[in-house]
């Protein structure tokens, strides 16, 4: 394949060195970073070999050209790949978009008189970090149960204090040894630290023990309420005991992490060991690594994963890396750490059977998402198609367009127009109408001059996007709908087809009647009725549901507004920007009548007859509910 005399010239002065390549496309865009021992021999294999992973093969047509950067080192290559990624983002390499951080309990053990805090982050602090939990629930649990035990301070007052003060009602209550006002020494308190650090390394023995005599004491004094609240900290304790599965390895931290691949998505499962108990896990969606090489994946994910280096744990254990790798990356993990970090791939015994597991709970989660995927496709834009294919259309719906009329009597008409996109609502693209030409509660005028507009803005603003060379999508209009539904029956279709018509625009429409949710089509005199669990009726009902709810709630809005209004335009000397001043500072109508004259003057705009006139009217107010 002849690549251009620009790209052959770049491929043939590639150097044998280690360092970086950045591939680009046509617009210059970096769609991939890679690392290489050799550049030669890793870069020109894009552009010489023919037997490539579909996704590889998809990033090779959309290369236009590429940049390298030399390295001294295997290891700065990927210590600079981690770092052009991350601020890249390039479209074709593994990029974790999951940005939760599981909370963790911190100890700072350099202070005097240590407490508990909750962490979203790991840092080189030199405090001692435990978990993470899954969720702040069970950090607070944590908290308590400990604090029902160990006397922890809990204020963030610099100990020792230069003066001692005077304790706290938690010194009273038995919850603090009071350090703040020389209660206790140093020594004393650390004693106390002993029980806290076993119980957060998971010894739960003496905690459950305490409580359980607390408990029977408090029953013993038919003090019940007080039992009552110890019971629940010990099933508190229990629980979190329960949920941190004991597993047979060594007391030291560790992450096994495995890989799970459909073929066109991959899965990557991370579990958390530490003190030789599992405190849960966690599982990261990989796009379009399906087909890749599993070692090959892991390592992105691994460095991808690790960049703070607070999470990384002593023990790193992975299902596969690439060959010759995984001394590379252990001293990565090391230099990002900054402490020692083994990385082992088992191949049998324990740690091995930890890894079968973690793969096991990474294709569990990789089938489920699958399973969600299928039923929201199913139920999106599965049910466009399906609904296409009954009214009779010979191209996929994918926009389609609901449209609902709400008015008070005949005031304040208002229309809407809500958009759905692939069976998805597209909240930016839905638009409101004040009815304008039409008086009086006439729906079926007020659908005409909604559509009306909506068309021939549409087909406006579509010609001019045309003539300068821009797509219709984009457009406040002009991206004009596949299909349009009308609430309504027989002759509100009529109605809304003629003025489409009207327009010289010829867009499939139907209509939802109420009643028994029957479906009229304007060339067909009997409806068709769908049962109701069918996907494509539930889609139908949503877009009606939402032009409804949309209609309704901007009619409720203009409608609280001109009440609003109309009583403050009762006040002589309350003009337009009177009314907004007084409406921007007091919020509503009643908050105006409750305020006094200073309260009203400070008002920008106010003066001292405007004040008093308001007065007067909120005192005439208040006579007429007497």
């Amino acid at each position: 394949m002849n690549w251009g005399e620009k790209l052959e010239t770049k491929i043939a002065m590639l150097p044998d060195s280690p360092g970086c390549y950045l591939m680009k496309d046509a617009a210059g865009e970096i769609i991939y970073v890679g690392k290489a021992v050799n550049l030669k021999n890793r870069v020109r294999s894009y552009f010489r070999d023919t037997a490539h992973t579909p996704k590889v093969a998809a990033m090779i047509s959309h290369i236009d050209d590429f940049d390298i950067l030399l390295c001294e080192s295997n290891l700065e290559a990927l210590c600079l790949e981690c770092n052009l990624i991350k601020e890249h983002k390039p479209y074709y390499n593994i990029l974790l978009k999951d940005d939760k951080h599981y909370p963790y309990l911190r100890l700072d053990l350099k202070e005097p008189f240590p407490r508990l805090t909750l962490a979203r982050r790991m840092q080189k602090d030199g405090a001692r970090y435990f978990g993470p939990y899954i969720g702040a629930t069970a950090v607070k649990q944590v908290i308590d149960a400990v604090r029902e035990v160990f006397p922890l301070r809990t204020c963030r007052q610099e100990l020792p204090p230069k003066t001692p003060k005077r304790p706290c009602i938690n010194y009273d209550i038995g919850k603090c040894l009071a350090p703040c006002a020389g209660k206790c020494t140093e020594e004393q308190y650390w004693d106390m630290m002993d029980g806290v650090l076993a119980f957060l390394n998971g010894d739960y023995a003496p905690v459950l023990d305490k409580l359980k005599k607390d408990m029977a004491e408090a029953a013993g004094r038919m003090e019940y309420e007080r039992a009552a609240v110890i019971r629940d900290k010990i099933r508190d304790v229990e629980g979190i005991q329960q949920r941190q599965i004991a597993i047979r390895t060594d007391l030291s931290e560790q992450d096994i992490i495995a890989l799970s691949q459909d073929g066109l998505d991959a899965m990557a499962q991370v579990i958390y060991v530490r003190g030789g108990r599992m405190l849960g896990g966690d599982h990261f969606l990989l796009e379009r690594e399906g087909g890749e090489e599993p070692g090959e994946v892991l390592a992105g994910f691994l460095t991808q994963y690790y960049q703070e280096g607070g999470l990384i744990p002593r023990n790193v254990l992975v299902q596969a890396l690439p060959e010759g790798q995984q001394e590379q990356l252990e001293k990565w993990l090391r230099q990002t750490k900054g402490s020692a970090v083994t990385l082992l791939t088992p191949r049998r015994g324990e740690k091995h059977e930890l890894v079968l597991l973690a793969a096991k709970n990474a294709a569990d989660a990789l089938q489920k998402r699958n399973a969600r995927a299928a039923v929201k496709e199913e139920r999106t834009s599965g049910a466009a198609a399906s609904l296409g294919r009954l009214l009779g259309m010979e191209k996929y719906p994918r926009r389609i367009e609901g449209y609902d009329i709400s008015n008070t009597q005949g005031v304040l008409s208002v229309g809407s127009m809500v958009v759905f996109i692939d069976g998805e609502p597209a909240k930016k693209e839905y638009r409101k109408f004040r009815i304008k030409t039409v008086e009086g509660a006439n729906d079926f005028a007020s659908l005409n001059e909604v559509l009306s507009r909506r068309f021939r803005h549409g087909l406006e603003e579509k010609e001019q996007r045309e003539a300068e060379g821009l797509p219709a999508v984009g457009g406040k209009f002009s991206d004009l709908p596949d299909l349009v539904l009308i609430d309504g029956g027989p002759q509100q279709l009529r109605f809304a087809r003629q003025a489409l018509l009207d327009m010289g625009a010829d867009v499939a429409m139907f209509g939802l009647a109420k009643r028994l949710e029957e479906i009229y089509l304007p060339d067909r005199e009997e409806p068709v009725v769908l049962d109701h669990r069918t996907p494509e009726l539930q889609l139908i009902q949503r877009v009606r549901d939402e032009a409804h709810r949309c209609a309704i709630t901007h009619h409720r809005a203009l409608r609280g507004k001109a009440f609003t209004h109309s009583q403050l335009e009762e006040i002589p000397g309350i003009g337009p920007t009177r009314r907004k001043a007084l409406l921007q500072r007091f919020g509503s109508l009643k908050a105006i009548r409750e305020a006094s004259q200073e309260e009203l003057l400070a008002v920008k705009g106010m003066n001292r007859a405007a004040a008093e006139a308001v007065l007067a009217w909120s005192a005439g107010r208040d006579r007429a509910k007497e």
